[in-house]
């Protein structure tokens, strides 16, 4: 298709010099070739049809295939990550995983387009040559060598591209991946005040980004700059080197070469370096694509040694041992994920497990539970009993949750998880210290009714701090330093007077107490540890045969405006970028470029009328000044250059500068949300806007939009001449013109629609994308990775529905604009036949080149205004995380005291507390006082109000009523002035990416010895 749509372009300038041909030797008696002719005019007319519906069935199925390959892509992206290792998850981040979804794929989009256009581009210059050999003898090939000499530049410039885009996509990672990691850490950095700090580290992110995007953009606008020049080089060098050869040359003969020029300008001085540019590109994001899809699913150290135990089925096998010492890791054996080194692991029947770091996924409670499970009422409720779940919340298991487990508290997430597993009715269960997340008395029940009498059948292995349960354990197995210590039953335990504590002292413990022997239990039930042990690795291991048919994910949906974009957010945009004179500057620079174009052409038309008169019509022969020549015309034509290289440097520079500003805005702006915004928007929609919207103005909204400027300038500069050689057909261009702009507001009603459609099912991809790798150990336990996968598939499809009809909308406009331009054509072919009286063969042979010209033109500056405002829907969507709610400022007029808070007595006074203000109330009427240096602790059933508690008192949303420190009521100072004074450990650990320092002071504000010390106050 690409070979027949490109040759008809190169035919047209045949069918055009006849035409000319026939003016020139105009005889109103030959009635035989005024036949001829008008088979000319429609051989041209069938060219300029027969192009507009090949070019548009071309970019139909290219656009088709680049969707396909993407689509592919994306499925194998996403199957690789359900399967990564947790040695592989340690090098890969959800952000990075998110950029390779959202950036690297879309080159399969671009590339595809542009591709064919490798070959194609060479071969229609050897054509083209050979015709204007033919035309005008060797003069061709200075023109020529013009293009050879662009050729090899934009090579260079592909290979510049190729190393940019590799620095970018580097850098683009890095930044996603820490804001990724700040969403997810939001309430520990709200706690310790940290926003500012981690503003200011991935803002210095950005800056370096922006500074290789800049470098890529300003080679983009040189290219774009080149393709509106070249062809004026080209025919300049060729008509000088042909006078200098003191060749003549007629009317037909200047408008068959500058035709010519114009139809290789499309192929070789624009396609050709795009398809350089992208694919280029391409490779680059395959590379980085392939080292995530090539990452080793193995593990690379053991971490177990010399295992040796086996278990029956209605046997409790309790896995006791300090932080590190190996229980998570050897429940990741026994699924497979830790393959043996020696030895074997042979495990009969399915198995349910529940993680240490309990997950749901959005949905409801009873989706989660049911997890694809077929409902059966009496099981069912069953299970809820069993796992303490009958008052959950106020609307019960048809309780939404939201990505992060919002509204349940960590308990009752892990209540959520235990009767997961419960429901599945397996025959081994792998319970990872489930019971750490809730208090006694739920433990208790937990124990006695799930563990005991729901799974009193089953093989358990439970990992546990809770040593008042070994009693009831058929086996003991202890492990330290991932070695079997010691393995018994609980009679043997207790007999043996094992001194249990010292398996778990480290360091400058306090003192513990002992077993005393002949005791019945082995410790009191009053004491409580808190000990942690690591997550389990992630790789594939779960029970077989696991139903998943009805698994239901549920995302929220994402609002978005309506209607067209307004001229606010145009104008938000633009100023955001630069100031007011830099703008002016923009638009003075642009005006002169479109002067120069237009004298250019304008000279060109009165110096062939000029000659034409003077010779007359029976010898058309045009004799150059050449001075004149070589002086007015190479001055316009270095002019044109100079101004078309500065206007597309600066309309680089202010929307790339725009962006940043934006992203910046952006940034802040979601920092200074309260904790209620993450709760409501899950991760995968906040990335997508900070990746795939953010990648749009980065990227392909300034091209488009200098594009549309360049075009739209050039089409009122062309329209213009053509008027002003034969005023009659501004008859036809103004109903033209009327037809355009009708088209294009009918498409834009319909397409940007469309944009935010595919934008707002974009989001829900990366949500679950997110939601997936949070519960990657879980999925693959219960063998849900297929189910999963369809999920995401089904997601991905309902995306690719909306780009696809995102797509379709706009070829469908481009076929109409393009066959409406070949109408044009044809009346302006016809019409320049029936007048040939009243013109002369340069009027002709201008207003039909210029007409050709138009007719890529016209349609495509009407479809890149409307691409320009369906890429504005990106910044729109930009713009509105940058005015959202907000919480309190960080900083009031009325500062405490620097060595505020002295004595630390905080009063309660009859506080009330709600994490929304349409939520219910979680602290009701608190009202007391902790004195100087007192240690308080709160207790309380799973969901009481403890974490809402501390959640009140760092005013992570604003209570009723209040409380004071030391007298100074805390709702009238800024949020940094009071929780820079607290230091807060969270229920909910959080780790960021980078060594043990970097976690340890994130921002280098601590010396050496202060981060050891810290370190050995906790054991480490």
């Amino acid at each position: 298709l690409t070979f027949y749509w490109e040759s008809t372009r190169v035919v047209q300038p045949i069918f055009l010099g006849k035409m000319i041909s026939y003016v020139e030797n105009y005889d109103p008696n030959d009635s035989a070739a005024l036949h001829e002719a008008y088979g000319y005019a429609a051989g041209l007319s069938a060219c300029v049809l027969v192009w507009a519906v090949l070019h548009h069935l071309y970019f139909y199925h290219m656009q088709r295939v680049g969707m396909r390959l993407r689509v592919a892509v994306c499925h194998m992206i996403y199957r690789k990550a359900l399967r990564l290792s947790s040695s592989a998850m340690g090098k890969t981040t959800t952000g990075q995983i998110v950029n390779l979804l959202s950036n690297d794929v879309n080159r399969f989009d671009q590339v595809t387009m542009f591709l064919h256009y490798l070959w194609v581009g060479p071969l229609q210059a050897i054509a083209v040559t050979a015709l204007l050999w033919m035309e005008i003898g060797m003069s061709c090939l200075a023109g020529m060598a013009v293009l050879i000499i662009l050729l090899l530049l934009q090579s260079c410039f592909g290979m510049l591209f190729s190393s940019l885009r590799s620095k970018t996509a580097a850098l683009t990672d890095k930044r996603i991946r820490t804001i990724s990691e700040v969403i997810t850490g939001i309430r520990t950095i709200k706690m310790n005040a940290w926003e500012k700090s981690f503003i200011d580290l991935i803002t210095r992110l950005r800056k370096k980004e922006i500074s290789k995007i800049l470098r890529s953009s300003y080679l983009r606008g040189m290219n774009l700059a080149t393709f509106f020049a070249v062809s004026k080089i080209m025919i300049f060098v060729t008509f000088i080197t042909n006078e200098l050869l003191d060749n003549l040359i007629t009317a037909s003969q200047v408008f068959v070469v500058v035709t010519l020029f114009e139809a290789l300008r499309f192929s070789s001085t624009l396609y050709f370096p795009m398809a350089v540019e992208k694919v280029s590109e391409a490779v680059v994001s395959i590379r980085r694509i392939k080292i995530q899809l090539f990452q080793c699913q193995a593990s690379e150290t053991p971490s177990l040694q010399g295992l040796s135990f086996t278990v029956r089925p209605g046997e409790l096998l309790a896995v006791v041992g300090p932080v590190g010492a190996g229980k998570s890791s050897l429940l990741n054996a026994l699924l497979g994920e830790l393959p043996p080194s020696q030895g074997q692991v042979s495990v009969h029947g399915r198995i349910a497990y529940v993680s240490q770091q309990p997950w749901v996924f959005p949905g409801t409670v009873k989706s989660n539970i049911l997890f694809g499970k077929k409902y059966k009422e009496d099981r069912y409720e069953e299970v809820i009993r069993a796992c303490a779940l009958e008052e959950l919340l106020k609307e019960g298991d048809l309780t939404e949750i939201g990505e992060r487990g919002t509204p349940l508290s960590e308990g009752q997430k892990a209540r959520v998880n235990l009767a997961r597993a419960v429901y599945q009715d397996a025959d081994i269960y792998l319970l990872d210290d489930p019971l750490s997340a809730v208090d006694a008395v739920v433990s208790r029940h937990l124990f006695e009714q799930c563990i005991r009498q729901a799974l009193k059948e089953k093989i358990t292995i439970l990992v546990t701090h809770q040593l008042q349960y070994l009693k009831d354990a058929s086996q003991i197995l202890i492990l330290k330093d991932g070695k079997m210590v010691k393995r018994e039953t609980s009679t043997e335990f207790l007999k043996s007077e094992v001194d249990i504590f010292s398996l778990f002292e480290k360091g400058n413990e306090q003192s513990r107490p002992f077993l005393v022997p002949g005791t019945s239990t082995l410790v009191s039930e009053s004491l409580v540890q808190s000990l942690q042990s690591p997550r389990p690795s992630l790789k594939d291991a779960a029970p077989e045969h696991q139903d998943t048919e009805n698994i239901q994910v549920t995302l929220p949906l994402e609002d978005h405006l309506e209607g067209k974009v307004s001229l606010k957010t145009y104008e938000n945009y633009v100023t955001a970028g630069a100031g007011w004179p830099v703008i002016i500057l923009l638009i003075l620079v642009n005006i002169a470029a479109q002067v120069c174009k237009g004298v250019y052409f304008g000279l060109g038309n009165i110096q062939r009328d000029l000659y034409f008169r003077l010779y007359g019509k029976e010898d058309i022969i045009f004799i150059l000044d050449l001075n004149w020549y070589f002086t007015v015309y190479s001055g316009l034509i270095v002019s044109t250059i100079l101004f078309g290289i500065i206007r597309s440097l600066l309309i680089f520079y202010v929307l790339v500068n725009s962006s940043q500003t934006l992203h910046n805005k952006m940034l802040e702006s979601i920092l200074r949300a309260p904790v209620l915004f993450f709760n409501r928007n899950p991760i995968g929609r906040i990335l997508n806007r900070f990746s795939k919207d953010i990648g749009q103005m980065d990227d392909l909204l300034p091209l488009t939009f200098l594009d549309f400027i360049q075009t739209f300038l050039l089409m009122i500069g062309v329209v213009g001449v053509i008027v002003a050689a034969i005023p009659w057909t501004a008859i036809p261009v103004i109903p033209l013109g009327i037809i355009f702009f009708v088209l294009q507001w009918y498409f834009l009603r319909t397409s940007r629609d469309v944009k935010r459609l595919e934008c707002t099912t974009r989001s829900p991809v990366f949500s679950h994308l997110a939601s997936s790798l949070r519960g990657l150990w879980t999925i693959r336990a219960y063998k849900a990775e297929q189910k999963f996968q369809e999920l995401f598939d089904a997601y991905q499809d309902l995306h690719s529905e909306a780009w696809f009809l995102l797509l379709m909308t706009s070829r469908w406009l481009a076929v109409y604009l393009d066959v409406i331009c070949a109408i044009f054509v044809t009346v302006v072919a016809f019409g320049a036949l029936i007048l040939v009286e009243t013109l002369t063969p340069g009027q002709v042979g201008l207003v039909l080149s210029l007409t050709l010209t138009l007719t890529g033109m016209f349609p495509w500056c009407i479809r890149q205004s409307a691409e320009v405002e369906n890429m504005m829907i990106s910044v729109e969507r930009g713009i509105e995380y940058t005015d959202h709610e907000k919480e309190a400022p960080w900083e009031c007029e009325y500062r405490p005291p620097p060595s505020w808070p002295q004595s630390g007595v905080i009063h309660f006074s009859n506080m009330n507390f709600r994490y929304s203000l349409d939520g219910p109330l979680v602290l009701k009427n608190v009202g007391m006082s902790i004195g100087t240096r007192e240690k308080c602790g709160i207790v309380g059933r799973t969901g009481a109000g403890k974490s809402s508690l501390i959640a009140a008192i760092l005013r992570l949303s604003e209570p009723e009523g209040g409380f004071r420190i030391d007298g100074i009521w805390t709702n009238n100072i800024g949020l940094h002035d009071l929780r820079k004074k607290m230091s807060v450990a969270p229920q909910e650990p959080v780790l960021f990416t980078g060594t043990m320092r970097k976690n340890l002071d994130p921002f280098n504000e601590h010396m050496d010895e202060e981060l050891w010390n810290a370190l050995e106050e906790v054991i480490y």
